[in-house]
């Protein structure tokens, strides 16, 4: 869908050049060890260990959760219309417009772990035009330019690094990326018995879905356990999801079939990984 189809052009342009930037929100994720995280909340089932998992991985394990029995709320305040879907929410905002769903949670989560690593210059994401919008050139002061399907970047403004500036950055790649981009920058799992944290089952399309899984557990036969956690449409927190499994909130990996989720069912082969950074090592999971 090109871009001139989904916004009126006076719409497109002042959303290209921020005419109106969305305040900063406070809410940080924290990378600590002694909050309420994932890992803590969640422990493997019996029989089963964590997978080890370094980089992205456990910084993943390490997402602080809400309060037990907390509602998913939407960017509007309002709660989700379906609260039987969770069993946590993730203490992370969603911002305060309809831009955060599925595939913009991974995203956000993915570049707020590149930056909290010291690796922006890896944050990089691809418009659905397959253009890429990279933070390095947002923080530098340059801003998309239009053409028909084409985006260019050009300097309209200084530099700037700040956490307000790369809110905006995100908000700007939530608007024009989603699952379909996301998933032709994702490298196929060919195995999927070999899942591991920080892979992410994606189905693009309009509508399309994408869950993500943030941990993983191993028996010793080698059979795999995992928990995903997801946004949704309209943009709401992210939650780790009920599995429809006796070992809820688990999921476990089999060798054929699908894997049903409370709000989508996905194909084994929509399973996709982040592509190695050689110019960030640590971000392996």
């Amino acid at each position: 869908m090109s871009f001139s189809h989904r916004f009126p052009p006076l719409l497109l342009l002042i959303l290209l050049l921020g005419a109106n930037p969305v305040k900063s929100q406070e809410t940080k994720i924290q990378d600590t060890p002694d909050t309420n995280t994932i890992a803590q909340r969640f422990p493997a089932p019996d029989g089963f260990q964590r997978r080890p998992a370094t980089g992205f991985g456990e910084w993943l394990r390490r997402l602080p959760l809400k309060p037990e029995r907390s509602q998913v709320l939407l960017y509007n305040g309002r709660p989700k219309s379906r609260q039987d879907v969770h069993v946590a929410v993730v203490d992370i905002d969603v911002g305060n417009r309809d831009l955060q769903q599925c595939a913009d949670a991974v995203i956000r989560l993915r570049a707020e772990y590149l930056r909290g690593r010291g690796c922006e210059d890896a944050i990089s994401f691809n418009f659905t035009s397959g253009d890429p919008a990279r933070w390095s050139d947002y923080r530098r002061g340059t801003r998309p330019q239009v053409r028909g399907n084409q985006v260019s970047w050009k300097q309209s403004g200084p530099s700037d690094a700040s956490d307000a500036a790369f809110r905006r950055y995100l908000n700007l790649v939530f608007t024009y990326a989603g699952t379909l981009s996301l998933a032709a920058e994702l490298e196929p799992v060919t195995d999927p018995s070999s899942i591991r944290i920080g892979d992410v089952f994606i189905q693009g399309g309009s509508p399309g879905h994408a869950v993500l899984v943030v941990d993983v557990a191993e028996n010793d036969a080698g059979k795999r356990l995992f928990l995903l956690a997801q946004s949704f449409m309209p943009a709401q927190e992210i939650h780790v999801l009920k599995s429809l499994d006796h070992r809820s909130p688990w999921y476990a990996m089999r060798t054929r079939g699908q894997i049903s989720t409370p709000e989508w069912i996905f194909e084994l082969g929509d399973l996709r990984r982040f592509p190695d950074l050689p110019s960030c090592p640590d971000t392996l999971p």
